[in-house]
């Protein structure tokens, strides 16, 4: 069986819920939560080895910070059925889980973060989704020049197979 090519994502989070740094010292988290249909499918169909542009949103400013693995398939978000979790949904049901998950594992933090702005002007992003007027999706794709193109801008050490 030809093996798939890997799909590169970029995925949001707030520093303040949970940064680069913390992923970092973590190693592995699961990325709980999401609560956007769009969000969920794209998480959907994520596979494991899968790479991630780590976005902090809702800061000042706003900016990839680093580069983040998939660790595993899509399974269902616990959190959905735990009354105390901020991420309850009583309309889901165990035997027909709404939500789902993937679990990130860390790979690198970005020497400095690459704000919203310096993304949105270099012309070789120009069609990246995260550079949109409007964009607010937490989880979206990434075509692979675009990724490239942040990973250059980064001085990163991540390569793209």
């Amino acid at each position: 069986m030809p093996k798939r090519p890997k799909k590169l994502w970029l995925m949001k989070s707030e520093p303040s819920t949970y940064s680069i740094e913390d992923l970092a010292r973590d190693r592995q988290e699961p990325w709980e939560g999401v609560r956007n249909y769009q969000a969920r499918n794209y998480m959907r169909e994520m596979s494991k080895g899968d790479l991630i542009i780590f976005y902090h949103s809702s800061t000042t400013p706003p900016g990839a910070a680093g580069v983040a693995r998939v660790s595993c398939e899509a399974y269902p978000d616990p959190t959905q059925f735990d009354e105390k979790s901020p991420y309850f949904d009583p309309k889901s049901k165990k035997e027909d889980p709404r939500w789902s998950l993937v679990d990130v594992e860390f790979v690198e933090k970005f020497a400095q973060l690459i704000p919203l702005q310096t993304l949105k002007d270099d012309p070789a992003l120009k069609g990246m989704l995260v550079t949109q007027k409007g964009s607010r999706l937490s989880v979206q794709p990434v075509e692979q020049k675009h990724f490239q193109r942040v990973l250059k801008m980064a001085g990163a050490t991540t390569k793209l197979a």
